[in-house]
């Protein structure tokens, strides 16, 4: 990996030199992301286990002597520029948006800035999310803290990217994704605590197994909107079904008690019910993971996961057959069918849902027939799929000032 980042930086450097005649003054990284269980339950205040893994981001900055800022995305070959002091959001400038959005989470705090040029250099893009935009927009933060020496520490900088999302792009703001940026520690997954806006580490090891992050490359089309979900009235029924647990980490769990579920839940339509039935679920498959990781137990770990799946898939209807189909062939790796109360594979869709992406934790006897199936899996479905395995990484740095 040392060799990749050296690579990495020297590519960074050409590229912002033969753009703006100069190498750039400061270079941050920040990591990609993936959730494991719980992304769709913040509304709820609930809690969402993530990993930052090796797709790294890398932004280059030098000062310019005007107060303009010019942007350039290495990969894409494209260019655009905006006056610091007069920001717009503008549809068309699509992955810009994003350092647009940085600088306003900066000058609209307070700071001052001047003219700057940035490079923004990463082998994933955007589109095909795993973190991608965050991680832009969290090394693009980092850099321009460090150039122009402002008095910022982490804590203000993620209200600088709360004010990024929220108000310039006016975007729901993750806590998860930011933390996961931002404070992630290579061996460990990161739990964000959505009722106290905080995050935890939690170590994990899983000796001999490996992650990958499949892009599925199924077109997302949202079969129903979220949005009716997240309701104030709903916030209300679930935590009416909380009940208090010191031994518990984060000191709750939802009551398990069936004829009481029922009765709070008779109050909303079937189908909202069956969400919210998913979200208490997606609340224990979290706990049961953190759990497990600190056993070092992959089985039940796995159990967990499978079993988020399942109630995504089943009662948030965010799967998809070509997902589905993928992590059925994830199952079927180990053929002994006493593994299937004790899994030694897992997958789960990840992110948004409706299409796109998942991941998959196998054993190394796994990787060539793993891929077998990616193959399988585009002659039956027309889909050629992006495949990366993965180790967990650091959050965001400078590595060059």
């Amino acid at each position: 990996m040392k060799g990749k980042k050296s690579a990495y930086m020297r590519l960074l450097n050409e590229a912002h030199n033969s753009e703006y005649g100069v190498n750039p003054q400061v270079v941050a990284t920040a990591p990609g992301r993936f959730h494991l269980i719980g992304e769709n339950t913040w509304f709820f205040k609930d809690k969402t286990l993530s990993m930052a893994v090796d797709l790294p981001v890398y932004v280059g900055i030098s000062r310019r002597e005007d107060s303009y800022a010019h942007f350039y995305f290495a990969q894409l070959d494209d260019r655009k520029k905006t006056s610091v002091a007069s920001l717009k959001y503008k549809k068309e400038d699509r992955w810009a948006n994003a350092l647009k959005a940085v600088i306003y989470g900066f000058t609209s705090g307070g700071y001052e800035l001047g003219g700057m040029d940035i490079t923004v250099f990463s082998e994933i893009l955007p589109s095909a999310g795993f973190g991608v935009t965050t991680a832009i927009k969290v090394a693009a933060a980092k850099a321009i803290w460090n150039l122009f020496n402002l008095n910022c520490d982490d804590i203000k900088l993620i209200q600088v990217i709360e004010r990024a999302n929220k108000i310039f792009l006016q975007q729901v703001n993750h806590n998860a994704d930011n933390f996961s940026a931002l404070f992630a520690k290579k061996g460990n997954f990161i739990v964000t605590n959505y009722s106290t806006n905080s995050w935890d580490l939690v170590p994990f090891e899983f000796s001999g197994k490996h992650i990958f992050l499949v892009d599925a490359k199924v077109p997302r089309y949202e079969l129903w909107n979220r949005e009716n979900l997240y309701e104030p009235q709903n916030a209300l029924v679930l935590g009416d079904l909380r009940e208090s647990k010191p031994n518990v980490y984060g000191g709750w769990q939802y009551i398990n008690d069936v004829t009481d579920i029922n009765e709070e839940l008779s109050v909303v339509g079937e189908d909202t019910k069956r969400k919210l039935l998913c979200v208490m679920r997606e609340h224990q498959d979290v706990l049961d993971a953190i759990n497990a990781c600190k056993k070092d137990d992959f089985m039940r770990f796995a159990r967990a996961v499978n079993h988020s799946h399942e109630s995504l898939r089943d009662y948030f209807n965010l799967s998809c057959p070509e997902i589905d189909w993928i992590l059925k062939r994830v199952s079927e790796l180990e053929p002994n069918l006493e593994f299937i109360r004790n899994p030694v594979t897992c997958g789960r869709l990840t992110g948004k849902g409706f299409g796109r992406c998942l991941y998959a934790f196998i054993r190394g006897q796994d990787i060539d027939p793993f891929k077998q199936k990616l193959s399988e899996y585009e002659r039956i479905f027309g889909f050629k799929t992006d495949c990366y395995e993965v180790h967990s990484s650091d959050g965001a740095r400078i590595v060059k000032n």
